[in-house]
């Protein structure tokens, strides 16, 4: 392994600072931070930690909402040479010793609000020695014994840098939610989360070379201010984030705790945003909607982009936001074992469809190349700068992370996809979330992207029940359109002109709302727990 300091997290922000110190760096509710101040503050974290035990490669949990110390916290820990951990501040207290004991932390940020689990966990795991506690506005006396308030120890710590050299392999780690069972933490070198998910600054160019390469860009660049509505907990946000500072840019971030359109397009016009990312349809549909319902109510011609990630965009949406709004739609395919793997090319028929590469491709089931315009149908794989694995599970590393016949590491996130005769690439789904039915398969995403293709559908997730003669049918919750009343004969029709009859659903539930996660992607235990019920499964 490389032990080249160059591409370390901590490094390549510190440059930028040093080369736009005074430039606005965070925007986050009332708090506003330049370069130095945000340097400052995190060097200050950094001390803190260090002087009550925290040693490079220790493991410390950020438990909080969106908010400017989360962020402080995340470049502190870099820059001390330990791993930041997200922690979902949804999990109840059973996830969250799992966590705990998974991750092994030394070391917790966490919220006032939060403070009365944490209280309960903390004495049955005594590796956490030290704890920072955050103040939130919450109305309650409770506390973790032996805390240290988050302001006391940043003014009690140094705001110079004098750190230790750092490296390269110093790892960013980041814990995933699945499907089914509890979360993993997806390991990744510095360096390599760097090159596969924080270069978009660089789009077009060469990728950096240097440190002198991000802080020059940086340097030239015009300081635009750029939105993330992700939670920070979500590698989303965490991606969005670091992007926009390595581009030397102003990062708005979203402090609000439910997703308010009206709310974000008012920040927009305020603060002359220039691009917002979003997670999938969840985040999407509801801003494309605003723009139709809400012309001319705000000045918003400083917004240009929408960047998507993390969850998929509808084609229907992506339309939406393009001809409706007038915005350019930047959507990428990733996952937290992949980074920024692909991003989104052209297509008929209004089609999601991804540029394949050398690294970004469709293998079958010996590890090798798809014959584009096959029609076959394999796991999309990523190669070159990727995750080392996941922290604890050689399991589930092994089954993820291959090796083919000529050497070549991949991982395998678990999509199925098709490469298409032009080169580009199809995404068809998870393959835990793929439906059996009489032995016929069917991708959940491909039914639900033309059931919202329908125009008085407002969402839809697509899920498998059980089913006595084919094993399973496919069963859909569908939101319509306020003031609309669908029926399943006008779904079902219209779905079948965009996809073959056996894929279809063969049950439709009309439901007010489909439950999401806080990071914007479907709920999918929930929407089948959910569906089972009204179907009488």
């Amino acid at each position: 392994m490389t032990t080249d300091p160059t591409f370390n997290l901590a490094d390549l922000f510190e440059a930028v600072v040093d080369a736009v110190p005074g430039r606005p760096a965070l925007i986050a509710g009332d708090v506003r931070l330049t370069y130095r101040q945000l340097d400052e503050r995190a060097n200050r974290v950094a001390a803190h930690l260090a002087a009550s035990g925290v040693r490079p490669g220790d493991f410390v949990g950020i438990h909080a909402w969106n908010r400017a110390e989360w962020i402080e916290t995340m470049i502190g820990v870099h820059k001390a040479r330990a791993v930041p951990i997200n922690i979902n501040y949804r999990y109840v207290e059973a996830e969250l010793r799992y966590l705990f004991e998974n991750s092994g932390m030394v070391a917790l940020v966490v919220e006032r609000a939060y403070a009365d689990v944490v209280a309960r966990i903390v004495p049955d795991f005594p590796a956490l020695k030290h704890v920072v506690l955050l103040e939130d506005g919450t109305d309650t006396a409770q506390t973790v014994p032996g805390a240290a308030r988050y302001e006391d120890a940043l003014a009690a710590a140094s705001p110079e840098r004098g750190f230790q050299p750092r490296s390269g392999d110093d790892l960013y780690g980041l814990y995933t939610g699945g499907t089914t069972g509890m979360p993993k933490c997806v390991l990744w070198r510095s360096e390599d989360i760097f090159f596969a998910a924080l270069q978009a600054g660089r789009a077009g160019k060469p990728k950096a070379a240097s440190h002198e390469d991000v802080a020059g860009d940086a340097a030239a660049a015009a300081g635009h201010v750029m939105m993330g509505l992700a939670p920070m907990m979500h590698g989303g946000g965490q991606w969005s984030m670091w992007n926009t500072f390595y581009m030397g840019n102003t990062y708005l971030l979203w402090t609000g705790r439910r997703f308010e359109p009206d709310t974000v397009m008012a920040l927009v016009e305020q603060e002359k945003v220039l691009s917002l990312s979003v997670v999938g349809d969840g985040m999407a549909r509801p801003l494309a909607d605003w723009y139709e319902e809400n012309k001319g109510k705000y000045d918003l011609s400083s917004l240009m982009a929408v960047s998507n990630g993390g969850a998929p965009m509808s084609a229907p949406v992506r339309n939406q936001l393009e001809k409706v709004a007038g915005l350019f739609v930047i959507d990428s395919f990733g996952a937290s074992e992949t980074g920024a793997a692909a991003r989104q090319a052209g297509a008929p028929g209004g089609a999601t469809r991804f540029a394949s590469s050398k690294t970004t491709t469709v293998l079958d089931d010996d590890l090798k190349p798809v014959e584009p315009g096959s029609g076959q149908v394999g796991r999309l794989a990523v190669s070159g700068h990727i995750p080392l694995g996941y922290h604890g599970d050689d399991e589930k590393t092994r089954a993820t992370f291959l090796i083919d016949g000529d050497g070549n590491r991949w991982v395998l996130p678990g999509d199925f996809a098709q490469i298409e005769e032009d080169g580009t690439l199809t995404l068809l789904g998870r393959g835990s979330a793929t439906i059996n039915t009489g032995g016929e398969k069917v991708f959940p995403d491909e039914v639900e992207a033309a059931l919202k293709a329908h125009p008085d559908v407002f969402d839809a997730v697509v899920v498998g029940v059980p089913d006595p003669r084919f094993g399973q049918r496919v069963t859909a919750l569908v939101v319509p359109r306020e003031g609309t009343a669908p029926t399943f004969e006008e779904i079902s029709a219209h779905a079948r002109t965009l996809i073959a009859g056996y894929k279809a659903p063969k049950e439709i539930h009309f439901v007010d709302a489909i439950e999401r996660t806080a990071a914007g992607k479907v709920d999918l235990r929930a929407a089948k727990h959910r569906a089972e019920e009204l179907s009488g499964s």
